[in-house]
């Protein structure tokens, strides 16, 4: 049985240190700084979140379950990315289970800290991990073109 996330003071603390060092361009990589428009206030909210890069493509993947970021990103269709001075506007999809799987096998394999949220593991059967997907979606980036005057 998977691993239900909960967000407590430790949980809290955590991600902010991570918000921190990430703001600041330093830490693991893979981890950004995701803001989006909040589906009922409208406010902008920030997150650290994980990006993953498979097939020259940068995907997001929500490794402990649905979230409030999920279903804002869902909902506004468009978030910003954000690491260090760094920062680039998405439009996000979520591919079909033929795209998606893929990219989640990977997820689970490269982040491993996420990994007592799934049921499934990175070598599980393509039907396991597609069982997943309604749990942890995944959300394919298409960067946004700056505008010109």
């Amino acid at each position: 049985m998977a691993k239900t996330y909960r967000l407590g003071p430790g949980t809290r603390l955590v991600n902010w240190i991570f918000a921190g060092m990430t703001r600041a361009g330093v830490g693991a990589p893979y981890r950004h700084i995701l803001t989006v428009r909040g589906r009922r206030t409208g406010r902008l909210r920030s997150t650290p979140v994980d990006v993953i890069e498979a097939d020259g493509q940068r995907w997001l993947v929500a490794g402990y379950g649905v979230s409030s970021w999920t279903l804002n990103a869902r909902a506004a269709g468009e978030v910003t990315l954000r690491r260090g001075r760094r920062s680039q506007r998405y439009t996000v999809t979520e591919p079909g289970p033929s795209r998606a799987v893929p990219v989640l096998r990977r997820y689970m394999a490269q982040i491993r800290v996420t990994r007592p949220y799934f049921d499934a593991a990175p070598h599980s059967p393509d039907d396991a991990i597609k069982a997943e997907l309604p749990r942890h979606p995944v959300f394919e980036l298409t960067p946004v073109s700056p505008r010109r005057p």
